[in-house]
């Protein structure tokens, strides 16, 4: 039995650490190169299985070395995974540029990502008949998103979807699909943008007060929105159903931590909060929040992107329950 469906990306990392970022044309020194198993969906499904929780990936894969990779990883973590394999198509891979502040820069090649059909996604229908959540990205194409959040509906499971990268023709039905949605300052600005004709600096959202916050995301129709702030936490807000929360909306602060690598965050994020609704269900949603940001936190003191995600006890050993 399978408890979260993970249906999204892989891509293979490529990371260089620099000393600052390189100016426009320029060529700049690498001291520090590393390769390594990535993209949102798999990192989020990864964190899933980390945090406990029965966890199955699908996917799409070039016939390449990097393939080869992916299933030696998932191999290792003994994760089930439902591959579409292509010929024509690459395995997907990314340009990862680091400074010293665990900032980073990236470009990606999706790949065989972008051509995940949909009746291999329908074809999944076994894994979601028994399972409690489906998880999706945006690294896909649209209409393999939306499968797999229609199967979700189906078989009655808590949908969640990180919208990222958002795609400029995401149609207001599939967001709607969801009932999470986990976006960053910059994914929330633009789906304000997209579906609320709203405008609003990503840059200013950890400081706007809560009251405000919680009206514009009142805005994108979803019954809940978790706006990941980076350093400055996270920020909730329910539609009626409150998932167990007294309040409607509140604020979660960043935790401490030597960040060395923040590629990969949200994925630990929301791949943590997908998990950690099913093991604390029953109790209040903020507290299977406050664990992802725990979580999401230590993923920045590793380097790299699915070898960072956390196990529930490490984050209960670092920080209580």
């Amino acid at each position: 039995m399978t408890d979260v469906v993970v249906v999204g990306s892989y891509v293979q990392d490529q990371a260089w650490f620099v000393e600052r970022f390189p100016r426009l044309g320029e060529t700049l020194k690498a001291h520090r190169y590393n390769t390594g198993p990535g993209g949102k969906g798999f990192n989020q499904a990864v964190a899933c299985l980390r945090q406990g929780v029965s966890t199955a990936f699908v996917g799409a894969l070039g016939n390449d070395t990097f393939a080869e990779y992916a299933k030696k990883f998932v191999a290792e973590e003994k994760m089930p995974c439902r591959w579409q394999m292509h010929d024509d198509w690459p395995t997907a891979t990314s340009s990862i540029t680091i400074n010293p502040k665990g900032e980073n820069q990236i470009a990606l090649v999706l790949g065989a990502n972008e051509h995940l059909d949909v009746d291999f996604v329908r074809k999944q229908d076994d894994l979601f008949a028994d399972a409690k959540a489906v998880l999706v990205q945006l690294e896909n194409n649209l209409d393999a998103v939306d499968a797999a959040l229609e199967l979700g509906e189906r078989h009655q499971l808590v949908r969640v979807m990180n919208p990222a990268p958002v795609h400029p023709q995401l149609p207001e039905k599939t967001l709607h699909r969801a009932q999470i949605v986990t976006p960053n300052e910059t994914e929330f600005s633009l789906l304000l943008e997209r579906f609320a004709n709203e405008t609003v600096d990503p840059n200013a959202l950890a400081t706007t007060d809560p009251a405000t916050l919680h009206t514009l995301a009142r805005k994108l129709g979803v019954e809940t929105v978790v706006v990941t702030l980076g350093a400055g936490g996270c920020f909730v807000s329910h539609g009626h159903n409150r998932r167990g929360d007294d309040a409607a909306f509140y604020r979660i602060a960043g935790e401490r931590v030597k960040a060395i690598d923040s590629t990969g965050a949200g994925d630990a994020f929301t791949g943590t909060l997908v998990a950690a609704t099913i093991r604390l269900s029953g109790r209040p949603f903020r507290e299977a929040v406050v664990h992802a940001n725990r979580a999401a936190a230590m993923s920045t003191e590793i380097v790299g992107t699915a070898p960072a995600m956390q196990t529930f006890d490490a984050v209960l050993a670092r920080f209580g329950d």
